[in-house]
């Protein structure tokens, strides 16, 4: 700091020498003029941060108004194991039905703490009904503003997935038509060819409709779909 301030009143001079001199110069600085060591540069904003890996929990419950403060008690709890939750959907035609989705920090500590017996026991505390499917999902791509609460989560196995991507992309003004829109894109972590997709929903009976059509079957075929897919409709209950 000292050296700050013995340095000011010197370079406060140097200053006003400077400005004397230019205006006994008698040249005026053109507006546009710039120095010669400056360098045209555009500000490119940074990319934006890769989709986050998440953990998917399906199961049914008794009663989704008792259940879910039971859930929200152990926050804390996953926390600590790196689980952020991100939404919770209940079923269209069976609202007890939960999928709940929560982003991974980090896949082991999820893995392990799926695998924890204290889990088992909340859930039957809370009312879970049967066994949980549980997911560890790679997303490829999300769209962050969606515009509708109701939704269809599709998952199936294919033969290959980069081969099932150029056709599912080729099928996107049907999936359009039927009032579907993309909202995410992933695949299992450790096989890629377990897929997951959720669309955002505007026209319900469109969406079932699609989702019975030949014409998705034959599409679904020309991809390598392997098996009957699962479908299942939601209603986004609670965003966190």
């Amino acid at each position: 700091m000292k050296q700050l301030k013995f340095l000011m009143p010197f370079a406060m001079g140097m200053s006003m020498t400077a400005f004397l001199l230019s205006c006994n110069s008698g040249e005026e600085k053109k507006a546009d003029d710039k120095p010669a060591d400056s360098t045209a540069t555009s500000s490119t904003p940074p990319p934006p941060p890769p989709p986050p890996k998440l953990m998917v929990i399906m199961h049914k419950v008794a009663n989704f108004a008792k259940w879910l403060p039971e859930y929200d008690a152990h926050d804390s709890v996953r926390q600590a194991a790196g689980l952020h939750s991100l939404i919770i959907g209940r079923g269209v035609q069976d609202s007890n039905m939960v999928m709940i989705s929560m982003i991974m920090d980090d896949t082991a500590k999820a893995k392990a703490f799926a695998a924890a017996p204290g889990l088992k026991e909340r859930m039957k505390k809370a009312g879970v009904i049967g066994m949980p499917e549980i997911s560890f999902v790679e997303m490829e791509s999300l769209i962050t503003t969606p515009s509708s609460d109701t939704r269809l989560m599709v998952k199936h196995k294919v033969k290959d997935y980069a081969a099932w991507k150029k056709v599912y992309d080729s099928d996107a003004p049907a999936r359009a038509a039927a009032g579907l829109t993309d909202r995410a894109l992933g695949y299992d972590i450790g096989n890629k060819n377990m897929v997951s997709i959720v669309f955002l929903v505007s026209d319900m009976k469109k969406a079932e409709e699609f989702g019975k059509s030949e014409a998705l079957k034959k599409k679904m075929q020309e991809g390598g779909v392997e098996g009957a897919p699962t479908m299942f409709f939601y209603t986004v209950a609670k965003k966190y």
